[in-house]
């Protein structure tokens, strides 16, 4: 494990989060004994896999300082309001554009701003939501980021992270009723291009995982409430709802603007990662703005 702590951090991410959602996936298909309330509560292991993965690991390879390294990014607060707003609204923003894009493409989509209103029912919503996305962002961008951006530069980096994100949500494809088993490569692709905005906020934020944890959750449900709500005001109106095949239209727009905010060309300079010495390289790759410095030295500089 000292020796490939990367390859443990997958096998252990990977085997923990699906030991819990295998038996959702198994329920949801009527299989017994798992359609039963109490096997329900293994699914708890998926969302704490990659965070309970990164510690193993992390204990491991480096005792109590790996752990303590760990967990300095669930406290990094300190950072610009600028990075606070981009976690909170940036996901709304992306939405907003790509279901404005899509109108203008033909679709047949309503575009409505929705209501936002507190209730009990949403506040805890938003703190599961948050907690379950913490846990996530512990493993992937708390332990494998960094460490692959030892030996990657960011594009390299993100796109290691970013595919075997998306296969890590591999068996909500088999569980019945969820959106991702209709359109399984439309949202593989969206979570790779998701994985370089957090990439982005990640290292702007010199390894904030408190920010990219508030990304993630805000945008899970930002995605919830502009597209359920969208249904259900269209419903009300007599207006045409968003039907599946429309909804994965609207993905696939979503993909496009978020790919298209990379297509600047910029340089990734990086002379020294996280305390290893490497020699100074530099390659040609897309990003949506340029952070002045991001983590252990890694700079994006636009041409």
């Amino acid at each position: 494990m000292r020796k490939y702590p990367i390859a443990w951090f997958y096998i252990l991410a990977f085997g923990i989060s699906w030991l819990g959602m295998i038996s959702v996936v198994l329920a949801s298909r009527g299989i017994a004994p798992f359609n039963r309330p109490y096997f329900q509560l293994l699914s708890i292991f998926y969302a704490i896999g990659p965070a309970l993965a990164a510690m193993i690991v992390s204990q491991v390879t480096h005792g109590k300082t790996g752990i303590r390294d760990l967990n300095k990014g669930l406290i990094r607060w300190r950072v610009s309001l600028i990075w606070y707003i981009v976690a909170v609204l940036g996901s709304a923003i992306l939405l907003i554009v790509a279901q404005a894009v899509t109108k203008l493409l033909g679709l047949t989509v309503t575009i409505i701003t929705p209501p936002v209103t507190l209730s009990p029912y949403v506040i805890f919503g938003l703190g599961v939501n948050f907690l379950a996305n913490t846990c996530e962002e512990i493993g992937w961008r708390g332990f494998a980021l960094p460490h692959l951006q030892k030996r990657y530069n960011a594009l390299i980096a993100t796109l290691i992270v970013g595919i075997l994100w998306g296969l890590w949500h591999l068996p909500l494809v088999f569980l019945v009723g969820h959106p991702m088993s209709e359109f399984p490569f439309v949202w593989f692709i969206t979570i790779v291009a998701d994985a370089f905005i957090y990439t982005w906020i990640y290292n702007s934020t010199k390894g904030s995982i408190l920010l990219v944890a508030l990304f993630h959750g805000s945008g899970n449900l930002w995605e919830l409430f502009i597209s359920s709500r969208t249904q259900l005001i269209t419903q009300k109106f007599g207006l045409q709802a968003l039907s599946s095949k429309e909804s994965a239209k609207n993905q696939c727009v979503i993909n496009s603007v978020q790919l298209l905010n990379w297509g600047v060309p910029c340089r990734i300079r990086s002379s020294k990662l996280c305390g290893g010495d490497h020699s100074d390289r530099s390659i040609w790759k897309s990003a949506s703005l340029s952070p002045p410095e991001g983590l252990c030295g890694l700079k994006w500089g636009c041409n």
